[in-house]
Formats: C-alpha cells, structure tokens, sequence
C-alpha cells in the first residue's frame, strides 16, 4: 500500500524546492492525495475492509487541515495546488 521511493522522489521533485525539501505543504499534500488515491482504489475493489477505509479517512482530514493551513498562509499557493492536484474545494 505504501507509496515506492520512485514515486516519492518524483512527486518531491515535482512540488518540492529541491530534491530534499520534504516538509513543504505542498510536498505533503501531494504525497497525502496519492496515498488517498491508492487507498480508495483498493477501498472499491475490498468494500468489507472497514480498517483501511478508516485509515483513509485519517488521511483526507489530515489532508483538509493542511489545506485549510495554506488557504489561510497563501491563498496563491493553495489554489495553484488544487489546480495541480485535481481536487475540488
């Protein structure tokens, strides 16, 4: 279920600084949205697996906070990661 190194390291490269910047928000975001990806896929395909659908339901609040935290920063940031992301808000 875990996300590989390769995937990882292209979505830093992609919305981090540099290759080691991975406290960004918007690093974390984006690797959170790919984890809740993985995990409504596999939630659809294992409807009675209730531990992973609570997991994944950990990750989107955890997700929704750190959004709410750059909407409140960077009202730039934040629409500019929607935009990159697909999400609707």
């Amino acid at each position: 279920m875990a996300l590989s190194k390769d995937e990882v390291n292209t979505i830093i490269g992609k919305f981090g600084k540099n290759d080691k910047d991975t406290g960004a928000s918007e690093v974390q975001i984006a690797l959170l949205t790919e984890r809740i990806n993985q995990l409504t896929e596999h939630c659809k395909k294992f409807k009675k697996d209730k531990s992973s659908q609570r997991g994944m339901l950990i990750l989107v609040g955890k997700r929704r906070r750190m959004l709410k935290y750059i909407q409140r920063t960077n009202l730039e940031r934040y629409r500019s990661i929607l935009k990159e992301l697909g999400l609707r808000r």
